[in-house]
């Protein structure tokens, strides 16, 4: 028998980036590759890269290093959101052999002749304006949920944000090819779908490769609740201007949707909202909540925040911190700003201090922290459906709740990846939440 040749992958970023690793994958054991773990020995190791932070450039020369150490002889390629923005400073780290641009990720295989290492990097990024065409992708196999993207790219400009250089207009996946990914991913035993993209509120635009559409966001949420076998659907991020009345008033009466909302925020300040070229101000922002809330006084909210962005006084700062305190969210994701190359906000005055960055950050990671334990406070004593992780956390098994309270409950294999319906008792010291089982059998 052949020697069959072994592939590792590693994911740097999002949700979006996870599944595209996926589907890459798949594409190369289709190829007759072996996929093994990024921690084992293996002929050629892809890193899908990420341009939001700046802890990913940093990140992406750890992963190299330790692909080398694990094989010093491996080819090692770089793809995605980075190596689109910036390829040749990847391909001048030591040890990379390929870097791929925003289109040349998915014909990954076409670049590949015998695995021998490269003295420099080779570089194939199109111009962006050439990524315009759609490549559908779910992440599967690792996790008792899966990340269906539905979209990618997108037109709006803000002024902070590399992505539209990095993934290039935005596009979407055709409604039948997304209902066939759903239908293919829950006959492999998935219970959750996370629908995920750049800017997913926007779906339906570039169904046709150009700016014509037929459908709309909401009726793609309307045509995946009629997808059978699957049990639970979830939006992952979405704009507070693209999420609709009639979108939130839909989950709340799906059958498959689960009440959690993703909403970014970005600032409580509207001049700094106008700066960040943001397409709402926070009165819009208020709207969306008080819907959800009205509807579904149970859902999870959860908001994206940036601080330290240039021109954001103490005065600003503080606008944003009492906004989200005295609002009816769950949690938050803080990001500490980061200046970008060819972006307007880079170029902007008032730069705020390191240190006050740092500052603000912690202050709004502690809110988060009260907002959590608040929320989960309010769902004590309710009965709700838990989906059990796969993974023995010091004796322990983990899930999350149809609106994303964190349970844990003492390791029992038999658990793993089944809905059962619990009741909430009380918060472990960890910040978990603790249950009794209302039925034995699965639901």
């Amino acid at each position: 028998m052949e020697n069959r040749k072994k592939v590792a992958f590693y994911t740097l970023g999002c949700k979006l980036n996870f599944s595209e690793t996926s589907t890459i994958a798949r594409n190369f054991q289709d190829e007759g590759f072996d996929r093994v773990d990024f921690e084992d020995v293996a002929d050629m190791y892809v890193i899908n890269t990420c341009s939001v932070t700046e802890n990913a450039d940093k990140q992406f020369k750890q992963v190299v290093k330790k692909a080398m150490k694990l094989n010093n002889k491996a080819f090692v390629a770089a793809v995605g959101c980075y190596a689109q923005l910036k390829p040749e400073e990847l391909a001048a780290v030591d040890g990379v052999d390929l870097v791929l641009g925003a289109t040349e990720k998915f014909k990954i295989l076409d670049y590949i002749n015998d695995l021998s290492k490269n003295d420099m990097g080779e570089v194939h990024s199109c111009e962006i304006s050439e990524a315009d065409f759609y490549v559908g992708s779910y992440s599967i196999g690792d996790r008792t949920r899966a990340f269906l993207k539905v979209q990618d790219g997108c037109d709006y400009k803000c002024t902070y944000c590399t992505i539209p250089l990095a993934r290039g207009i935005s596009r979407s996946d055709a409604l039948e090819n997304v209902l066939q990914n759903a239908k293919d991913i829950s006959a492999q035993n998935i219970k959750e779908i996370v629908l995920t993209g750049v800017n997913i509120g926007d779906y339906g635009k570039g169904e046709f490769g150009n700016k014509k559409h037929e459908h709309t966001f909401l009726d793609l949420v309307q045509a995946l609740d009629e997808v059978e076998g699957i049990e639970r659907l979830r939006i992952s991020s979405i704009e507070p201007n693209l999420l609709k009345n009639e979108t939130i008033e839909f989950v709340s009466k799906s059958r498959t949707f689960v009440p959690h909302f993703h909403i970014p925020l970005q600032s409580g300040s509207d001049a700094i909202l106008k700066m960040m070229k943001r397409r709402y101000l926070r009165d819009v922002y208020t709207e969306r909540v008080n819907k959800i809330r009205e509807v579904m006084p149970h859902a999870c909210i959860g908001v994206d925040v940036i601080v330290g962005f240039p021109g954001e006084s103490d005065e600003h700062f503080l606008e944003t911190y009492h906004f989200l305190n005295e609002m009816d969210i769950s949690y938050l994701h803080v990001f500490t700003y980061s200046e970008r190359d060819n972006t307007e906000a880079a170029e902007m005055e008032g730069a705020v201090p390191a240190n006050v960055r740092a500052k603000r950050s912690k202050m709004l990671r502690g809110l988060s922290v009260k907002k959590r334990r608040a929320f989960y406070e309010t769902q004590l004593g309710t009965q709700r459906t838990v989906l059990f992780e796969s993974e023995n956390k010091e004796g322990y098994i983990h899930g999350f709740t149809e609106n994303y309270v964190k349970v844990k409950t003492p390791w029992n294999p038999e658990l793993a990846n089944t809905l059962q319906n619990v009741n909430l008792t009380h918060i472990d010291e960890d910040g978990a939440v603790r249950m009794e089982f209302v039925a034995v059998e699965s639901v």
